[in-house]
């Protein structure tokens, strides 16, 4: 096991007690971080969000120049109500080698080993920067990486390279899908449910707009690329969550849907939504309205986040690749934030400890070699950066 293991564990038994649920705030976790890299020698910056209680953390060691190595993760997890868990989620229990806890392996763990590899890398005369960029609410859609890489592109900071530590059990992915999520209202009339006819349903109406998007998803099928490397290989729609209506008897007036669409190319997304909203327009809407003018369906786009290309110039990978003696790369159908990073110029890997398999569940773990195999990785990259300019 890696000699940095221990500490890492503590830091990351710190990290799991913040209960960062993305719809709550990180801003202690980050002050933790902050002070834990400014310590370090880091140069540290944070960006807080309009209502003040999420902030991103962008923190520098080495060269002032642009260039060099971005080390991201998220610090937001997502929740654990209604999961059956056997331990408290909020504190790190250990057993058969293994680590539980919210967040082991989506993400904390790899941000606890980055930040316990800093204060090796501030003791090293670093020839290229190392960057860590730790932000929040990537959950529910990139929203605080979508804030970081407007304000890096301002200052003129492009990283050369950028490892995203989602869990990949340590191998090498070189590209992923995109992802957008979306919130459709639907408002109808309510009336007594003796006679619907006189009443717009909009639990009706929302499952017709189901409907609709399983019959994409069926459409979508058929576009896959002939040389897709996906799993599937073609773009997904999921329904996440379909509430409405108050009682049996009663006409239901809203109703609320959430989906959302994994992309396995650009043109997907466009398809998919240009064909629900002509579906509203030309067949729901009216329907609704010939009955109750101020009916309504209200789209609210809570992220559409890039996938992550696969592209055949990528110094990332092939750093990565180099240092953990890789056979090869892989490519994922969940989501990072890595496309984001892509299109601001930087080239970008994903790879980290742990199991997607484990991510959101009860008894989430993380693996204490996958923990130590990560360390082992990020103390080849310091090494890298202190001896290559």
């Amino acid at each position: 096991m890696n000699a940095h293991l221990e500490p890492t564990l503590d830091l990351l038994q710190r990290l799991v007690a913040y209960p960062t649920v993305s719809a709550d705030s990180n801003l202690a976790l980050i002050a933790d971080l902050a002070t834990r890299l400014s310590d370090a020698g880091a140069r540290v910056d944070l960006y807080q969000d309009d209502t003040g209680n999420k902030a991103n953390l962008f923190a520098t060691l080495g060269p002032e120049d642009s260039g060099g190595l971005l080390l991201s993760g998220h610090t937001d997890v997502v929740p654990v109500a209604d999961q059956d868990w056997t331990s408290d989620p909020f504190s790190l229990h250990e057993r058969d080698g293994r680590v539980f806890g919210r967040g082991t392996c989506d993400m904390k763990g790899f941000i606890a080993a980055a930040t316990v590899m800093a204060a090796e890398y501030g003791k090293r005369e670093l020839k290229r920067p190392i960057h860590f960029a730790f932000t929040y609410d990537e959950e529910v859609g990139c929203l605080g990486a979508r804030a970081l890489v407007p304000e890096l592109r301002k200052r003129g900071l492009v990283p050369a390279m950028a490892i995203l530590g989602e869990p990949t059990q340590m191998r090498v992915i070189e590209g992923h899908k995109g992802c957008c999520e979306y919130t459709v209202r639907f408002s109808g009339l309510e009336g007594h449910g003796s006679a619907p006819g006189k009443g717009v349903n909009a639990v009706e109406y929302a499952v017709r707009y189901v409907t609709r998007l399983m019959q994409l998803g069926e459409v979508l099928k058929s576009r896959a690329p002939l040389s897709g490397r996906f799993d599937p290989p073609w773009t997904t729609i999921n329904i996440g969550r379909l509430h409405g209506g108050v009682a049996h008897n009663v006409i239901a007036s809203r109703a609320e849907l959430d989906w959302e669409m994994r992309p396995v190319q650009r043109d997907d997304s466009d398809f998919v939504n240009k064909s629900i909203a002509t579906y509203i327009e030309t067949e729901l809407l009216p329907e609704m309205r010939a009955v109750h003018p101020e009916a309504e369906i209200a789209t609210e786009i809570i992220g559409e986040v890039c996938g992550l290309d696969v592209m055949d110039d990528n110094a990332a990978r092939d750093l990565v690749s180099d240092l953990l003696g890789a056979n090869g790369t892989d490519v994922v159908s969940f989501g990072t934030e890595g496309g984001l990073f892509q299109e601001l110029g930087t080239s970008v890997v994903v790879c980290g400890p742990g199991s997607i398999e484990q991510a959101h569940k009860a008894d989430e773990f993380l693996a204490l070699d996958q923990l130590s195999a990560c360390l082992d990785m990020l103390d080849g990259l310091g090494a890298q950066m202190a001896t290559t300019a």
